[in-house]
């Protein structure tokens, strides 16, 4: 089996795949406190929750956006399962020629996607990643990474509102029945949401129109998409585990 850890500013996302298949997930908070024993006391114990032995890992890869938490994974990796894992970074064989000024600027996280997204498209296209920050990133037709956007993710966004306006209150970040408010908390809810929605679409749209690639696929991944890829014109799909797809497909590429 295939463990694959998604490093995010928020959480770490761990996907154990068995071949192409994604047979557990799991989501811990990002702490920068924990030690890597620690980490991997947690790791064990997640997998011995669905009898899984630390012996039927045989694999593992890792993409950090975090850097103080990329050593204590590799070191937990090491401490649970006893062998070095890939580590998403300068080097690795992608498949995937980056367009960007200084290729080392891109996260981790945004090429993992984009290789993702291409070996299912294979065409232009953009990745909506709904994370600590919003990300459009850009792959051309002939699968190259492009370049793309970053924005703030929708929670900074809510929690800017909510620590700077003194007289409103911490609401839940969720879509209201209707997008005129009739309260001071669906009113809020209405702005958060759909004010991000309108950011989503009206970015994606000015992204095609300044490619102008003969089709372009848009698909969303990251812990808000299922909210907005509903409500949004150009959010095409939704793809929960592109990022750990993503992470299998280049230790494939790299073993």
């Amino acid at each position: 089996m295939l463990l694959a850890i998604d490093v995010g500013n928020t959480n770490i996302v761990l996907g154990l795949f068995d071949g192409s298949r994604l047979v557990h997930q799991f989501r811990i908070e990002s702490s920068r406190g924990r030690t890597a024993d620690e980490y991997a006391v947690v790791v064990r114990e997640l997998l011995s929750m669905r009898n899984v032995a630390a012996s039927d890992v045989k694999g593992a890869i890792v993409a950090s956006v975090v850097p103080p938490l990329t050593e204590p994974m590799l070191d937990l990796v090491r401490r649970a399962f006893g062998f070095e894992a890939l580590v998403v970074g300068p080097g690795i064989k992608t498949g995937m020629s980056i367009l960007y000024e200084n290729p080392r600027e891109v996260g981790a996280d945004r090429i993992v996607n984009a290789v993702a997204a291409y070996e299912r498209f294979h065409g232009g296209l953009i990745v909506v990643d709904f994370g600590t920050a919003t990300t459009f990133d850009c792959v051309t037709p002939k699968g190259e990474y492009m370049g793309g956007v970053i924005a703030p993710g929708i929670q900074i966004s809510a929690d800017a509102l909510f620590s700077r306006a003194a007289k409103l209150p911490r609401v839940e970040i969720q879509r209201p029945a209707k997008v005129v408010g009739r309260n001071t908390q669906h009113s809020m809810q209405s702005g958060i949401v759909y004010g991000y929605v309108g950011l989503v679409d009206g970015l994606v749209e000015r992204i095609i129109e300044e490619t102008a690639f003969p089709s372009c696929a848009v698909v969303a991944t990251g812990g808000l998409a299922r909210m907005i890829g509903p409500l949004s014109r150009t959010i095409q799909d939704v793809d929960d585990d592109l990022t750990l797809t993503g992470l299998r497909i280049l230790h494939e590429r790299n073993v």
